[in-house]
């Protein structure tokens, strides 16, 4: 569906499927999810840190894996020192974001889990971006989407992979 002329500058698909300008989208991409982060940080008072922490903990909450998020998942997956994982809970916890619940098997386990009502309010802020996703999804049919997903997936992997290289 997508067009030739449809790319920045009026490029030919071989130019939009090009190693920079894939470069170039991801970067805007990116940055525009920063913006609309830090917008939500500023509006509920948060640090930046802070809303990483919470979409890690909603994406477990989510996930298939069936692994809830515990603060050492936290801490690897943020790249945070203990002492930081605990000071950011502290405050999501404080500002009613997360809720900790001990494991049932093992107490000395913490599970961490987005808060309802915070998720009310994160569901009323980030409600114009999901209309926004859903407009642009409307201009592929399911083909494309499904390349896009497994590319958005293998991209995902590749970074993870990157990261835990640097360790």
């Amino acid at each position: 569906m997508r067009s030739t002329e449809g790319g920045p500058g009026g490029g030919t698909d071989e130019d939009l499927a090009g190693l920079q300008n894939f470069a170039v989208l991801l970067r805007r991409m990116n940055s525009e999810f920063n913006r609309i982060a830090h917008e939500f940080a500023h509006a509920q008072e948060l640090h930046p840190t802070d809303v990483q922490a919470l979409i890690a903990i909603l994406d477990a909450d989510r996930g298939d894996s069936g692994a809830a998020m515990t603060p050492g998942r936290l801490r690897e997956q943020l790249n945070l020192t203990s002492g930081a994982v605990t000071a950011c809970l502290d405050r999501l916890e404080r500002a009613g974001h997360i809720r900790r619940v001990r494991d049932g098997g093992d107490r000395r386990v913490v599970h961490l889990h987005y808060a309802a009502a915070a998720m009310a309010v994160a569901r009323d802020f980030f409600r114009p971006l999901a209309m926004s996703t859903q407009a642009a999804r409307r201009q592929f049919d399911e083909a494309e989407l499904r390349t896009v997903a497994r590319f958005l997936e293998a991209m995902n992997d590749e970074l993870t992979q990157l990261r835990r290289a640097r360790g």
